[in-house]
């Protein structure tokens, strides 16, 4: 809903004072995309399979307009931000990457439109570990360099915990739990949030545990 892919049945949905659902010219639409993205669990159900990569990721300039300077460049850059190499994905069809190579090109999207709100969904499910710490700091860096909020969606309640401020914890639709990541991991209360804890190879630990 908050991507406006799916219209609310009831209440309303604002961002920076405005009803997302009230949006109508063109010109406001293409405001809302540029600063609300969205990074989706499954990759390649964000690809058309019949358009080369290169396609969604050229696609962002039509929301930033004119960026002053080489196109390709830019891409370029935001590939490496996000561990890929350009010559290795650019000029290919979404069947040739693997689902972490997909995810990175979502990501290097983000990375390009600098949003003001990014939705995440498991962004980092398909992305090996050596790559994932990069990722995770890379959401950081938009967040603390150019005011980026991050809706990280997750079940794996350490990760939660490394990347959050706040955490909500959701069971069946509701939300159950909420505050911040110690209060959270340290005095669970709900039973699916103690759940989440239990799943969590490595709890975090007080420094006076140790």
């Amino acid at each position: 809903m908050i991507l406006r892919l799916l219209r609310p049945t009831s209440g309303s949905i604002k961002f920076q004072g405005r009803d997302i659902w009230s949006l109508k010219d063109i010109k406001d639409l293409r405001w809302y995309w540029k600063n609300v993205h969205g990074i989706f669990q499954d990759p390649f159900a964000s690809y058309n399979p019949l358009y080369k990569v290169d396609r969604i990721i050229y696609q962002v300039f039509t929301l930033l307009g004119d960026v002053g300077t080489d196109k390709s460049s830019l891409v370029k850059e935001a590939l490496k931000e996000v561990g890929l190499k350009p010559e290795e994905v650019l000029g290919r069809y979404p069947h040739e990457l693997s689902g972490g190579q997909r995810q990175r090109i979502m990501i290097a999207r983000c990375y390009l439109l600098k949003p003001k709100l990014i939705l995440a969904d498991e962004p980092v499910s398909m992305i090996d570990a050596s790559t994932r710490v990069g990722i995770l700091k890379l959401f950081s860096n938009l967040r603390d360099n150019y005011g980026t909020s991050v809706i990280f969606i997750t079940h794996d309640l350490g990760l939660a915990y490394y990347v959050s401020d706040r955490i909500l914890v959701m069971y069946k639709g509701s939300i159950v739990e909420e505050g911040t990541p110690e209060n959270i991991m340290e005095n669970p209360r709900h039973p699916y949030t103690r759940r989440l804890r239990e799943d969590v190879p490595l709890l975090y630990r007080r420094w006076s545990d140790f």
